[in-house]
């Protein structure tokens, strides 16, 4: 469960880690509140959600089982364990 909350926090964050390398290396400040005004960041939120947006639909779709599958659950076979499946 960690890794998808995982996911979704960094493409929170990509937009903003890509618009401090763009400050830093045009050689603004990267600390100036100029450089971070609220229509900056308003567009940095936008293209974080959208990002997100983007990554719930992609899971969706391809992180699914295929429909109408059984899922076989992990189970013990001559001493060996055998993975939980979709069948």
């Amino acid at each position: 469960m960690i890794r998808p909350v995982l996911i979704e926090i960094t493409l929170f964050l990509i937009p903003f880690a890509a618009y401090a390398v763009f400050i830093w290396a045009t050689r603004s400040g990267i600390f100036d509140s100029d450089a971070w005004n609220v229509r900056v960041v308003g567009w940095l939120a936008l293209a974080a959600a959208v990002l997100i947006i983007g990554s719930f639909i992609l899971m969706a779709r391809f992180g699914a089982a295929p429909p109408y599958s059984t899922y076989e659950p992990a189970h013990m076979e001559d001493g060996q364990l055998v993975p939980g499946r979709n069948r």
